[in-house]
């Protein structure tokens, strides 16, 4: 198809690309962790946004989920977080968990964090893996009380993503430039300028960035290059954690740092 009907074929590609194929949540079926939570929706323009929330002191954690996805997945870090006694909210991404949407992209997710952020008004963002990429957008592209961030597996150049997904699907170049020439223009940036590393560079925010050398879904050197980028910013490089991140000791040492000055 991408090479008879290349612009049905880039159609095609884009909504597949942007279409997460799990990471919802039926209303009937909430897990355990989330029911502990105070839910809440909040509507921004055509879409609904789902909240969770474990309320706490004045002081707000933002917990930001990655790519097919949900608020759930910070099931295992919740419980190192609530011993803070610091307000913890989850939200669920566009087209993720409860929230409204069939698309995903980050600087829709980017919307999604803004609105919340003006409602809550929180002081520390965590991000995994795409969600790491768009908190690094948000700071960049809105008004903000951030002091803190927290990356964790999250992607830096956008480029990287969008070559392994042509890659992945055996697409010809002339698809490529047309979900080049789209990405870029709807979005008004240059995809070259879509990285994380430059949306963190001159930050004045601490920040810490955690990546596993084993992790085969975002590579460690895209952690590289933010971590060269953001001089405020500690980075922590595991091994044998994977993408997930899941681990007790390194759960503690990211929350010494939620409660440091």
């Amino acid at each position: 198809m991408s090479f008879l009907y290349p612009k049905y074929a880039f159609e095609l590609a884009y909504r597949l690309f942007s279409s997460p194929r799990k990471g919802k949540i039926k209303p009937n079926k909430i897990p355990t962790t989330l029911q502990q939570a105070q839910a809440i929706q909040h509507n921004l323009a055509k879409h609904t946004i789902q909240t969770y929330i474990w309320k706490g002191n004045d002081e707000v954690v933002l917990l930001v989920h990655g790519w097919e996805s949900n608020a759930s997945r910070w099931k295992k870090l919740l419980k190192h977080l609530l011993k803070t006694g610091k307000t913890i909210i989850a939200i669920d991404g566009p087209a993720h968990g409860q929230s409204s949407g069939t698309e995903f992209n980050v600087p829709l997710y980017a919307s999604f964090i803004d609105a919340i952020a003006v409602v809550y008004k929180p002081s520390i963002l965590i991000g995994h893996s795409v969600g790491g990429n768009a908190i690094t957008y948000y700071q960049k592209h809105y008004p903000h009380e951030i002091k803190k961030m927290v990356l964790l597996g999250a992607p830096s150049d956008f480029t990287i993503i969008l070559k392994n997904y042509v890659a992945l699907l055996s697409l010809n170049t002339k698809v490529y430039r047309f979900l080049k020439s789209y990405t870029q223009s709807r979005f008004e940036i240059a995809i070259d300028d879509f990285s994380a590393a430059q949306f963190i560079a001159n930050s004045t925010l601490t920040g810490m960035i955690i990546h596993d050398q084993d992790d085969q879904v975002v590579l460690w050197e895209e952690s590289q290059k933010i971590a060269s980028a953001w001089p405020n910013a500690i980075w922590i490089t595991t091994r044998g954690l994977g993408h997930s991140l899941h681990d007790t000791a390194l759960y503690q040492q990211l929350v010494e740092f939620v409660n440091r000055p």
